[in-house]
């Protein structure tokens, strides 16, 4: 139960998304992924029938995956799981590591851990990710802020917090005006009003 105190991973949202991760998860096993920590079947005390997955890890570094121009098909790579699952994907550089990231589909949020500025730097201004964390391992910033996935992580083109949640709702008018001051005064006809013309 995710509202309850001392809890760090709560259930899915439904069945159907509970059986769709556990399908990618498989899928990717069976496409050659390694899955060090595995967090299917997992059964909560008093909510047997909940919708839970454990926290899991697929990972997709060997070897097949060293040349950032080869495509890769893997389900962990190509979809959105929406599920507490992490795929490590280790690449030789940083460069191959963005080049690889932004040819995904999906731009919703990535990291990168580093002690290096430069390489932080490069990162935030290459990579093709609406939030992006720099030593921080899950970029999704709070409620105020808006949220920002890029590419096919967003439906639409409007965020739905913060200051573009308010802009959502929010009906924007232009109004444009001349008056004069006093009576017969010049209107100045169609031209465009200028401040300081009298």
């Amino acid at each position: 139960e995710g509202l309850r105190s001392g809890v760090d991973v709560g259930p899915l949202i439904s069945q159907d998304a509970t059986e769709r991760a556990e399908h990618i998860i498989q899928q990717s096993i069976d496409e050659g992924a390694a899955c060090p920590l595995d967090g299917r079947g997992i059964t909560v005390e008093g909510f047997e029938g909940g919708n839970f997955l454990g926290p899991t890890v697929v990972s997709l570094s060997d070897r097949r995956h060293l040349n950032p121009d080869e495509p890769i098909t893997n389900p962990a790579y190509t979809e959105e799981i929406f599920a507490p699952v992490l795929t490590v994907l280790a690449v030789p550089t940083l460069d191959d590591a963005i080049s690889i990231s932004n040819k995904n589909a999906y731009g919703n949020g990535t990291a990168i851990f580093t002690t290096s500025g430069g390489a932080a730097r490069k990162y935030q201004y290459e990579i093709e990710a609406g939030q992006v964390g720099i030593n921080v391992p899950i970029p999704v910033p709070l409620p105020f802020f808006s949220f920002t996935g890029n590419k096919n992580s967003i439906r639409g083109d409007v965020n739905f917090y913060g200051k573009s949640g308010v802009n959502f709702f929010t009906q924007l008018k232009t109004v444009t005006s001349n008056w004069q001051y006093g009576k017969g005064g010049d209107l100045g006809g169609v031209t465009m009003p200028v401040l300081g013309k009298k």
